[in-house]
């Protein structure tokens, strides 16, 4: 059980910090996408459709962060817990053979 908490402790970091990291780097990515790339036009569009269209492409950013954040989570989980397991497995000393009894 120990195993499965320490397990999903790493799940929900990663899955925090994936989401914490495309939060932050999606907006400057979606502005990059969005300019107009000739500084001589203007563009007319349909405002309404942009911010829908912006706020789904941030949402789906979002989502996969999480999901990559958590995959990445799972991954040094079960190395940490395999690692952890081998130390403890040659910290435990092996148990002391009993003396011959040759009289």
């Amino acid at each position: 059980m120990a195993a499965l908490k320490t397990l999903l402790t790493f799940i929900l970091a990663g899955a925090f910090g994936g989401l914490a990291t495309s939060s932050w780097l999606g907006p400057k990515w979606l502005e990059w996408d969005n300019t107009t790339r000739i500084q001589a036009t203007q563009t007319m569009c349909n405002l309404p459709e942009v911010i829908r269209n912006v706020t789904a492409q941030l949402l789906g950013y979002q989502l996969t962060g999480t999901g990559v954040g958590a995959g990445i989570g799972l991954v040094l989980g079960i190395i940490f817990l395999v690692m952890r397991s081998k130390k403890q497995k040659a910290l435990q000393v092996p148990p002391a053979t009993p003396p011959s009894a040759t009289a």
